[in-house]
């Protein structure tokens, strides 16, 4: 990839989506995209940069290549205290509180779904005793080849290996003809409405003051601190009061102006 292009795209990128792409992500760029330069014939990066950015491709190929720049790493339980806290404290104490509407949970950046399917586990665990406990849950993800993985619900059994058996039979059921493979019952996947979401955009296209807990969890890291507390500032907005927001092991709002306090490691309720 020459120097012009990768500044063209990488620009574009970080524009456009908040994403990072220093001259160090150039050969991750060229392994993730040559093939797709070469399926489409291209003979160089500068005519397939001109044919991703026409018109006509902004809704076709561009999104294509956007999936194949997007990092997507997550796994079931991933950062357990989080659903320990969660499970533990907030949900006993919310539930507590009369009139209570049904809890909004949105899970920005949801990759392939293991982290809104634990959410679902968790959620359903609690509602399991207490019957009047409802929720709806979000997931998101600026990757629509991921928003698809994650509504198939499809996975290896070594991605469910740190299930306990029990949740592993309430939860999945193991495919006959792939016997490597599990999926998510059909009446959990149902529990998840799917969107695509970039966290660039002005109030995400959501009601604001909607939602009682945000995980956006080791997505943050890909953009600079300006635009970190850019999004951190649009959670704010679309958290009830006493809201909680959740991020990665490796993030923090520390010199940030945002209206947060923070309650455990990575979690942080907004201030009314």
């Amino acid at each position: 990839m020459d120097d012009e292009s990768f500044a063209r795209l990488s620009s574009y990128v970080t524009r456009e989506y908040g994403i990072k792409l220093p001259a160090n992500k150039r050969s991750m760029l060229e392994s993730r995209l040559n093939k797709k330069v070469k399926s489409l014939g291209m003979d160089n990066y500068k005519q397939f940069l001109d044919h991703i950015f026409s018109d006509e491709e902004k809704q076709g190929d561009l999104l294509h290549v956007i999936d194949l720049i997007t990092t997507n790493k997550t796994d079931f339980f991933r950062e357990p205290e989080h659903f320990k806290f969660l499970s533990g404290t907030f949900l006993p104490a919310w539930s507590e509180q009369a009139g209570r509407p049904a809890m909004n949970v949105w899970s920005a950046g949801c990759s392939s779904g293991e982290e809104p399917y634990t959410l679902v586990m968790v959620l359903e665990e609690f509602r399991r005793r207490n019957p009047v406990f409802h929720y709806s849950l979000l997931a998101s993800d600026v990757s629509i080849r991921m928003i698809q993985a994650a509504f198939k619900g499809v996975y290896t059994l070594d991605k469910i290996a740190a299930i306990s058996n029990e949740m592993r039979r309430a939860y999945f059921l193991r495919s006959k003809t792939q016997p490597d493979l599990v999926r998510v019952k059909p009446e959990y996947r149902k529990k998840i409405h799917y969107r695509r979401i970039n966290f660039m955009d002005d109030g995400f296209g959501l009601i604001k003051h909607d939602y009682d807990i945000i995980f956006c969890r080791n997505v943050l890291i890909y953009f600079d601190k300006a635009t970190q507390e850019r999004v951190i500032r649009k959670f704010a907005e679309h958290l009830r009061p006493g809201g909680l927001l959740f991020l990665g092991h490796s993030e923090s709002i520390m010199g940030m102006n945002v209206p947060f306090r923070q309650l455990r490691p990575t979690v942080y309720q907004v201030m009314a």
